[in-house]
């Protein structure tokens, strides 16, 4: 199997949404009830932490890919382009 880059906003975002799924089962199911609004904060809440892990995810792998290739960043220094 080919090997593919963590994506933690994306597993943080895949985590809230089951977590809100699991919810709306348990109340379809009719384990417990909950009212229609409640899981508004829950999908919210989750897909902004997503995109703060998403943004600090991508800021480290593009530190430790800099540090790898020597490259770390700012303006090209070949005019050629």
């Amino acid at each position: 199997m080919l090997r593919h880059e963590f994506r933690p906003g994306r597993f943080v975002a895949g985590a809230f949404l089951t977590a809100a799924g699991v919810i709306y089962a348990g109340d379809a199911g009719g384990a417990w009830e909950i009212p229609w609004f409640a899981l508004i904060p829950l999908v919210v809440g989750g897909l902004c932490l997503a995109g703060a892990v998403g943004v600090t995810g991508r800021a480290v792998r593009r530190r430790r890919l800099g540090d790898r290739t020597g490259h770390r960043g700012g303006t090209r220094t070949d005019p050629a382009g």
